[in-house]
């Protein structure tokens, strides 16, 4: 009897199911090709609606059309976690129990990582939380060049290389828009300081934009395939980022063939005739600074709302452009809400607690690490004293759109107790008093960091157990409150805040085994920096950072980060600092410094830096053997092979970063004496050697040619280095392009 049922079940629905299709709409028939859908939506579309579907409806969100069973757009901030919600018209929190997420590593650690597999597993882990709280867009990554250590958003960035932004962002887009949620790249373009960041008008030269600032925004579209563009707040060339003709409609969809949405920053729009000729497709934010001021319910109010509709209707404008933006919008919204087949996600599962973890290990970088004291030979030591407000400052919450109510924390001093005790000891002091603050946005750590004692008795403190110490961890650096690692100001200054240079110097007075932890987004300097025997980069890691930081301490996991920056000896040996005018004057920044951006800079001045870019060190040592190529001339379609054999020296397994540069020897236009062109991360057991292979092409040769408007590469002579970072070159081959 159960079989008979079935079987007329499955006939019925056999019968049913073709039935229905017929009189389904075109646009909700998977099977039709999208831009068709898209079409059939447009004919029912009414000039109103089509217009809704361009501006917020709250905070976060915007209008679908819910008699056609259009869905809305949930917007929500990344890039590294999933913002808590917020009541409908207000930022304050929402006071849901249910939105804690985990917390990823800042951008600035995956680049550090230089392993795109880790930019891929963030992605993903990243996509299942937003799709588990029913988010269309991801408001991430950033991929803003870091052009100066004093930027306050340097944390949310993938360094100073346009190579390594662009290898990283490709696979964390992926990964997002694999969970049929979408990535919104930020922030386009040339949005490199926090300082009057909403007005400041950026003038650079089409040479360096189009080498410098714009390929890692290129291959998020045209190798990314991301369906969201974020503008920026400042000016370019004079226009607003969010309705600028050249970079929105010229080069984002003329050149590069962007089918996506261009989303404003959150009161980025500035003139409704400007936001419908000049590249816009949907606004949030307008009326309010962001944070604060603005209207309830002012969404009808937007310049692409009302006085949009308006302008329509007397005929001042005509609909072409409507037509154009509402496609968009309704091409995302058919990639994501109306894809039926994409995953549900999960939320804060052990899957993304340990990929939180690995993406740390791998950025975390050991910058120093005289007479090997690192790592901690956990067989005879006894005691460990820990020192440093950031040994215990949760750094989840805090600043601006990136900060995350997270389900947890692990703070370095938790995690270095979870590793050693109670087989070895682990004393605890502030050192000094830093950032109180255990809020944002209504989101607490719950953190009582309130001190009543001063500073002159919080160093005797620290230096009493420090004295007698087997070792000393000091965990400093920066914090994201306003003036440091935030959004919405820059820093003051390149040196340590709250006078840790004066404690560090002490501390390394009483002990020789000091290891200084410099947990920040951004380089700073470092006055002290013979005098301490090792050095790590610890960065913003989110849930799993007390964990990571000891895995690396203790050696549980070799470090095999490098450096997606430079670190400058002092301010005026960074480019901006030196040649450019930052932060500017008059409203105007001009960046004089040109493509010589970072290493590039430095190699061309001939200036040491504190740490070069790509530096970073292991608890083993790789041999580099001699690099060949297997043809020594390269024609203009063709490729050429470089390898090289490396070989892990040491006595325990590790992976090292090779690095490709290429020098062009003679050119007609100045160009920096070498220039990131490729990588790999190999991982070796000791002992054992593996050959390392890079391609080369003519596409790694090019320059941008500013009087022929176009990429150009000249015959002649050129060199591949290969090394461990910028400034250690290792072997070096030539070739010539025919």
């Amino acid at each position: 009897m159960k079989n008979l049922l079935f079987a007329v079940i499955i006939g019925f629905s056999g019968w049913i199911t073709p039935m229905l299709s017929q009189n389904i709409p075109v646009y909700m028939d998977e099977s039709k090709p999208l831009e068709e859908r898209i079409g059939d939506v447009m004919s029912h579309l009414t000039t109103e609606e089509k217009v809704a579907l361009l501006h917020a409806q709250s905070k976060f969100s915007s209008a679908g059309v819910a008699r056609l069973g259009i869905p809305e757009v949930w917007m929500t901030d990344g890039p590294h976690g999933i913002r808590p919600e917020v009541l409908w018209d207000e930022w304050s929190q929402a006071g849901w129990t249910n939105d804690s997420c985990t917390a990823f590593p800042a951008l600035t650690a995956l680049a550090a990582s230089w392993n795109p597999e880790m930019s891929m597993k963030y992605g993903v882990a990243l996509g299942e939380e937003a799709r588990y709280r029913k988010k269309t867009v991801v408001l991430g990554p950033g991929v803003n060049i870091y052009r100066t250590p004093l930027n306050g958003r340097n944390f949310e960035y993938m360094g100073e290389d346009p190579f390594l932004a662009s290898q990283m962002v490709v696979p964390y887009i992926k990964g997002i828009q694999a969970n049929g949620v979408a990535a919104c790249v930020k922030h386009f373009a040339v949005n490199n300081q926090e300082t009057d960041r909403g007005s400041i008008d950026v003038q650079v030269d089409e040479r360096a934009l189009r080498e410098i600032y714009l390929p890692a925004f290129k291959a998020a579209v045209q190798e990314g395939g991301t369906w969201a563009i974020m503008g920026a707040y400042n000016k370019f060339r004079g226009e607003h980022c969010c309705h600028n003709d050249y970079l929105l409609n010229t080069i984002l969809r003329e050149e590069w063939g962007f089918d996506g949405v261009v989303v404003s920053d959150w009161g980025g729009v500035h003139d409704t005739r400007e936001a419908i000729h000049k590249g816009l497709d949907m606004e949030f934010g307008s009326w309010t600074d962001g944070l604060s001021w603005g209207a309830s319910n002012a969404y009808d109010n937007y310049y692409l709302a009302r006085p949009y509709l308006e302008l329509i209707k007397s005929g001042e404008v005509g609909t072409e452009e409507l037509d154009f933006k509402a496609r968009n919008v309704l091409r995302l919204i058919f990639r994501t809400e109306m894809d039926r087949s994409r995953p549900f996600g999960s939320m804060v599962s052990e899957e993304h607690s340990r990929a939180a973890r690995e993406i740390s290990q791998e950025g975390i970088v050991l910058l120093k690490n005289d007479g090997n004291i690192l790592p901690i030979n956990t067989s005879n030591v006894k005691r460990v004293v820990v020192i440093g407000e950031n040994a215990i400052k949760m750094m989840t919450v805090g600043g601006g759109s990136s900060s995350l109510k997270a389900k947890y924390e692990i703070s370095p001093l938790d995690g270095l107790r979870m590793r050693l005790e109670p087989a070895i000891e682990v004393s605890y002091a502030r050192g000094y008093v830093g950032d109180l603050s255990t809020s944002y946005n209504n989101v607490s750590t719950g953190q009582d960091l309130s001190e009543s004692r001063s500073e002159q008795e919080l160093i005797n403190e620290a230096l009493s157990l420090a004295k007698d110490a087997d070792y000393v961890i000091f965990f400093g650096g920066l914090n994201k409150s306003e003036g440091q690692d935030a959004e919405g100001s820059d820093r003051a200054s390149l040196d340590l805040p709250y006078a840790q240079d004066k404690l560090i110097e002490q501390l390394a007075d009483i002990n020789k085994n000091l290891v200084v932890v410099n947990i920040s987004g951004n380089a700073v300097a470092m006055p002290w920096v013979e005098k301490v025997p090792a050095i790590v980069q610890g960065w913003f890691l989110g849930s799993e950072s007390g964990k990571a930081l000891a895995d690396i301490l203790t050696g549980d996991v070799n470090p095999s980060g490098k450096l997606p920056f430079s670190f400058p000896v002092k301010l005026t040996d960074n480019a901006a600092h030196s040649a450019g005018d930052y932060p500017g004057k008059d409203g105007i920044v001009r960046y004089n410094e040109g493509i010589f951006v970072g290493y590039r800079w430095h190699d061309l001045k001939k200036i040491k830096p504190l740490f070069s870019f790509g530096h970073g060190l292991s608890y083993t040592t790789f041999e580099y053997g001699k690099a060949r190529v297997n043809s020594s001339r390269l024609s203009r379609d063709g490729k050429i092979i470089c390898s090289l054999e490396v070989k892990n020296t040491g006595t325990r397994a590790g992976s090292e970063v090779v690095q490709l540069y290429i020098s062009d020897k003679k050119s007609s236009l100045p160009r920096p004496p070498k220039e990131l062109k490729g990588f790999t991360k190999v991982s070796l057991e000791p002992g054992e050697t593996k050959v390392v292979e890079f391609t080369i092409d003519n596409s790694l040769l090019q320059f941008y040619d500013d009087k022929q408007a176009d990429w150009v590469s000249e015959p002649g002579a050129f060199e591949a280095l290969i090394g461990s970072s910028s400034s250690d070159i290792k072997t070096k081959v030539k070739f010539e392009l025919k």
